[in-house]
């Protein structure tokens, strides 16, 4: 599979969850959408985009099992969260909670909202090793006040790769009267993802990681009801009435045009759909989960450390973590890593606790992974705390 891609042949990448890597055909697509746009940018802008996006979020609906009219594309999942925050009316004292597994920049959008509007974010912790799913969202459940207005968490945690059960929750949640917003980021291409069936108020996540569109997609869904609480960051010319090149469905028209800006990343998602349909990813996943599962538990016997997933957890899929000793400098360990031993993979310290957070894509072998436990049997004793 790595000849599909433009991975450096010297590298072995085992770090397709920060960014993602693009298939070389459906590159070419997104070239293909360039080309075309630069041929006749009016023709293009004015009259073809707004027909190929309302195919693209189709094709996107199909995929996700969601309709199509309810999910618009944007950058990506960080937007999306930033959209929702800066739309939501919170009140001096509303609590968001959240857990502490979070991913950085997202939790800096809701301290950065809290210091404009008096709102408190609360984490519940999740403790590691992990718990059943019902475990999870009965011990996250404990957080709840009388204050909590919303829960914002991962559907897969970007620090600790844990599988949250945003089922469960966000079902609790709507009983509740608290309106919940799932951070997507890492699980559109990695696990099935059916949001009819998780049922969230807002849901974002991102097509350039594992379901490998170029840089710069990713979809914001929000339920039909809450739809007219969202405001666009940019007001271009699909607000208001009297707004140009709209559709009639403000939800869209907001988001559909926020001035001039190349739409080619979000129109090559169907490209990257395709391209897993013939290569039968299903299978490729499954390959990857057990080259990954074979590589932790080798890692796991060489620190003598307790693996992070129990059998009761949700399975991890291509993306999980290993705990690490603790190491004198992670930043070096992780340094030495790529320069002696070619490998890219991150080291993340969470808590206090040292991981490696390894992700197994379609271009990945078993050799890969022999290497990363060779160079971490060799690396640990010179790096030890």
């Amino acid at each position: 599979m790595k000849d599909h891609y433009y991975l450096d042949e010297d590298i072995i990448f085992l770090n397709h969850g920060s960014f993602g890597a693009t298939p070389r055909s459906v590159m070419a697509a997104y070239w293909d959408w360039q080309v075309r746009l630069e041929s006749q940018p009016v023709q293009f802008i004015t009259r073809e985009m707004l027909p190929a996006l309302q195919h693209a979020r189709q094709t996107l609906g199909d995929y996700l099992n969601a309709d199509a009219d309810d999910l618009v594309y944007i950058p990506n999942a960080t937007f999306g969260v930033n959209i929702i925050a800066r739309s939501l009316q919170l009140e001096v004292g509303d609590e968001i909670l959240t857990t502490d597994h979070e991913y950085g920049a997202c939790e800096n959008i809701w301290n950065f909202m809290s210091q404009k509007n008096g709102t408190a974010l609360v984490k519940q912790a999740v403790p590691l090793p992990l718990a059943s799913p019902t475990e999870i969202a009965d011990h996250f459940w404990q957080g709840v006040t009388t204050r909590t207005r919303v829960i914002f968490i991962s559907h897969i945690t970007s620090p600790t790769a844990v599988r949250l059960p945003v089922e469960m929750i966000c079902k609790r949640a709507r009983a509740a009267g608290i309106l919940t917003i799932i951070d997507g980021a890492h699980a559109p291409g990695q696990i099935s993802l059916d949001l009819t069936d998780i049922d969230p108020d807002f849901y974002v996540g991102n097509c350039h990681k594992w379901m490998q569109s170029p840089k710069g997609a990713g979809f914001l869904y929000t339920r039909r009801e809450l739809q007219a609480r969202i405001e666009p960051l940019v007001i271009s010319w699909g607000w208001g009435e009297n707004g140009s090149f709209t559709s009639g469905k403000p939800y869209l028209d907001y988001f559909e045009w926020m001035g001039t800006n190349d739409p080619s990343a979000y129109l090559s998602v169907p490209s990257a759909i395709q391209f897993q349909e013939r290569h039968h990813w299903s299978a490729i996943q499954q390959r990857c989960q057990h080259i990954l599962a074979v590589g932790l538990k080798r890692i796991d016997k060489l620190t003598g450390l307790e693996s992070v997933y129990s059998v009761r957890a949700a399975p991890f899929v291509q993306m999980a973590v290993v705990r690490l000793p603790q190491v004198r400098d992670l930043s070096a360990f992780q340094s030495q890593l790529l320069q002696e031993y070619r490998i890219e993979v991150p080291c993340i310290e969470w808590k206090g606790q040292h991981f490696i957070r390894i992700s197994v894509q379609g271009y990945n072998t078993e050799a890969d992974l022999d290497a990363l436990v060779t160079a971490v049997g060799a690396l640990l004793p010179l790096h030890k705390a």
